[in-house]
């Protein structure tokens, strides 16, 4: 069998990567051992900047009816929570909601695009060619393999992917277990319940369903020592240990042990393959970040594959993927590890730590707006491309208001978006038009500060703006767009 990209790993992460390619028309078979979705949810949280990615493709309404909006999300289990509230987007909120139920609604999206997942099929193996990359399969009817343009790891932290291309995972081993149990609770605490002191640490989060999730950590729990499965016994006693109540639990869904092995790969790409999510940086899953980073891996990832596939793009912009994103793996697990400090930091000293940091982020606003800026994904800026390039170059361009619409209603997943702002139908900018690239004259409406004069815009399909100008020159304007194009499309 014969695709244009493989992607090993059925989780939220491969799943987007697929439904991306298929809205660009790219043949795409998803590779998951498993035979049925998993009905525990390692994930639960799903992040501002990760709903606005759903929403650019018009998507994201059943999530936000399935899951539970919460205002904020915490900072290393800090006392004074980061306020999601004052972000700059329509999504001011993170959503509790399943992994399960994620990878449900994803997975639909992906079948109904057209995507071929291979349930029950495991990879053991690849050999790359100079054009195909075959990829070995273990199936319920024995070995067999399918060929792909390019292969993508989407297979978690131990990826076989990431093994059989050669791509070293650097880092350090676990030194902290926490633990996890999702249980029926009779008297639950306030939602975003969170507690620390000397006996421990313990946060309470409402799942869908009557479910809570507790996680928590205690003094004896910095060790390397594995002390055997969770029992609900235990868990009842740490969460007493901590919150002097076990908040009535029962009837426990999941019970779990996680550590804090943090690892970064080496490369994101090697010749024809790929890493995103888990297989390319594993951490302590501190604020629920990691499955939402991996979304936006594949965000990233997936409409330079296209672009390439679709000749509307040179080769070189596939390099682009591991120069953008390992830098926000190496941000996402130094963030983590300063987390995991904070949640260890049992001491009297380390309690006055926490305690000053606490003051800091409740008195200092701007403090909060940037960790939750950071956690959120919404600070993420790529490197631009060329030299002098416009301040708003790489950032996230938000949804913006044009005309009576959004900009999240213009993008596409197959295409830059050249944004005219001047409103004028007759400007020179539309004969630009050509494959990857549709052209939009439009009235800006209530524009955020840092855009104000900006009268054309050149916006990527995952959202972050390539280009922009504030030059009311037509031959300048035309001529500076023109040199950007030459970077990210064939002539």
């Amino acid at each position: 069998m014969n695709y244009q990209v493989a992607v090993a790993g059925g989780g939220p992460v491969g799943l987007w990567l697929a439904a991306e390619l298929r809205r660009c028309g790219i043949t795409v078979a998803v590779i998951e051992a498993r035979t049925e979705r998993d009905t525990r949810s390692r994930a639960l949280t799903v992040h501002p900047r990760t709903i606005e990615t759903f929403a650019s493709r018009g998507v994201h309404h059943p999530f936000i009816s399935g899951g539970l909006p919460l205002p904020g999300g915490h900072f290393g289990l800090l006392d004074s929570r980061l306020d999601f509230r004052r972000l700059s987007s329509p999504f001011p909120f993170t959503l509790s909601l399943p992994q399960e139920r994620t990878e449900a609604l994803l997975e639909r999206q992906a079948l109904e695009l057209g995507a071929t997942i291979l349930r029950g099929h495991e990879v053991t193996g690849l050999s790359e060619g100079p054009d195909r990359v075959r990829v070995h399969l273990r199936t319920p009817d024995g070995p067999s393999r399918i060929e792909a343009a390019y292969l993508v790891g989407c297979d978690g932290s131990r990826s076989t992917v990431r093994d059989a291309a050669g791509i070293d995972f650097p880092g350090t081993p676990s030194t902290v277990l926490g633990w996890l149990g999702d249980v029926v609770l009779d008297e639950p605490p306030a939602p975003g319940h969170s507690c620390f002191g000397p006996t421990g640490a313990l946060m309470a989060a409402p799942m869908p369903g009557g479910i809570h999730r507790l996680v928590g950590i205690a003094p004896r729990d910095i060790t390397t020592t594995w002390p055997g499965d969770l029992t609900l016994e235990e868990l009842r006693e740490n969460v007493i240990a901590v919150a002097g109540t076990d908040f009535g639990m029962r009837d426990p869904l999941w019970l779990s042990r996680f550590g804090n092995a943090t690892r970064l790969a080496a490369q994101y790409r090697r010749g024809r393959v790929f890493l995103a999510g888990d297989a390319a940086h594993q951490h302590f899953p501190a604020g629920g970040v990691g499955m939402n980073i991996g979304i936006q891996d594949a965000a990233n990832l997936a409409w330079k594959l296209a672009a390439t596939l679709n000749d509307w793009a040179p080769d070189t912009l596939l390099d682009t993927y591991h120069a953008e994103r390992h830098p926000v793996g190496a941000d996402l697990t130094e963030t983590s590890r300063a987390q995991v400090a904070l949640m260890t930091a049992f001491t009297p000293e380390g309690l006055a730590l926490r305690g000053l940091f606490s003051q800091l982020i409740a008195t200092l606003p701007e403090l909060n707006d940037r960790l939750a800026a950071q956690v959120s994904s919404l600070a993420v800026t790529y490197p631009p491309t060329v030299t002098d390039a416009h301040r708003l170059t790489g950032t996230r361009a938000g949804d913006l208001a044009v005309d009576d619409n959004g900009l999240f209603s213009l993008l596409r997943a197959d295409s830059y978006l050249l944004l005219d702002l001047t409103g004028s139908p007759g400007r020179p900018l539309h004969h630009l038009a050509r494959p990857g690239l549709r052209v939009h004259t439009g009235t800006p409406r209530l524009l955020p500060d840092d855009w104000s004069g900006i009268r054309a815009t050149l916006i990527r399909p995952d959202g972050h703006v390539a280009w922009a100008s504030g030059d009311g020159r037509d031959t300048a304007l035309v001529d500076d767009l023109t040199s950007v194009l030459a970077t990210t499309h064939r002539k």
